[in-house]
């Protein structure tokens, strides 16, 4: 039997509301933690407000060393770092790992770590804000969607799908999680860029017909290499990325800014997490996820001069923005 039902890596925003609601359902929940927020962990517990109200204790593993074994692995911090981190868990053992990170580079980065056959691939539609009192506001709890990387049903998606439910974070397995992953990315590469550059709620760019423009030809750009990797895309996705990427450019906008609307109207405060690490001052995931998709495209000898673009920009707003903030690393 292995010492936890649940191991998670990162007791941030996502990390936080994963793991308090399956310890609060009764599962053994390992936080690794580090720093600060492992002492406010071993202090207070897990604190969840918004969407849900509670507080509950975890176990919280300050060295990856003393991991032995967990039923499952939950990949919950920023991009950054994350084939560092993975390697001071080597020497345990998973019966499956899963990342709920942004971008299809997490899910090379654990079979490298501990082999194709124990990765299931995963997205979530969920939002969460670790605030700096140390709780978390849960947000947006639409789906977190686990399947099998190669396709097709399997009794391990299903029943890990089922059990996150079963706690209170919406989940559900599916047979093609490649196809929903790269269309949450491709919608994700647009949002992020927008949000980082005009510093603004999610419902203003959106809104903006310039911005909306933008965005769009940013997923369509993201929509050509998906289709290079054999990858379709489909409108389950946080935007309709297909519709975005087959309709004609103004139908297209108009498609955005509708959903400016619907933002405006029931999530007025949205802001997607880069914006709030652009105001933390915390790094941004700039190689990991723009910087992935255009060493793709090039690998493919795709020409997406947006998205170089907008990888260019980001990151140049990443360095400029720490450079400035006293106590940072550029």
């Amino acid at each position: 039997m292995p010492d936890f039902d649940f191991a998670i890596l990162g007791a941030g925003a996502m990390g936080s509301i994963v793991g308090a609601h399956l310890a609060r359902a009764g599962h053994a929940v390992a936080m690794l933690a580090r720093g600060q927020r492992a002492a406010y962990l071993e202090g207070h517990g897990l604190t969840i407000k918004g969407l849900s109200e509670f507080t509950t204790r975890v176990h919280t593993l300050r060295d990856p060393g003393a991991l032995k074994s967990a039923g499952a692995l939950i990949v919950a911090t920023k991009t950054p770092g994350t084939a560092a981190a993975l390697a001071t868990l080597r020497h345990a053992q998973f019966g499956v790992t899963l990342s709920i990170q942004n971008g299809p580079l997490k899910n090379e980065i654990l079979a490298q770590a501990f082999g194709k056959e124990r990765v299931l691939g995963a997205l979530a539609d969920t939002s969460g804000e670790l605030l700096p009192d140390g709780e978390v506001l849960f947000t947006r709890n639409v789906n977190i969607m686990i399947g099998e990387l190669e396709g097709g049903d399997s009794a391990r998606a299903q029943q890990l799908a089922r059990t996150v439910d079963a706690a209170g974070v919406r989940a559900a397995p599916t047979p093609e999680i490649m196809t929903l992953e790269w269309s949450k990315f491709c919608a994700w590469v647009g949002l992020t860029a927008l949000a980082v550059s005009t510093r603004a709620p999610t419902w203003k760019y959106l809104s903006d017909p310039d911005s909306a423009l933008l965005l769009v030809r940013l997923v369509r750009e993201m929509g050509v290499l998906a289709r290079a990797l054999g990858v379709a895309v489909s409108d389950r996705s946080i935007l309709p990325a297909a519709s975005i990427c087959s309709a004609p450019e103004g139908d297209a906008v108009a498609i955005i800014m509708r959903a400016g609307g619907e933002y405006r109207l029931n999530a007025p405060a949205h802001r997607m997490s880069a914006l709030h690490d652009v105001e933390a001052g915390r790094p941004l995931e700039v190689n990991e996820t723009l910087g992935y998709a255009c060493d793709k495209a090039r690998a493919l000898g795709l020409n997406l001069p947006l998205l170089e673009a907008f990888l260019r920009l980001v990151a140049a707003i990443d360095r400029t923005r720490r450079d400035a903030l006293p106590g940072t690393d550029s």
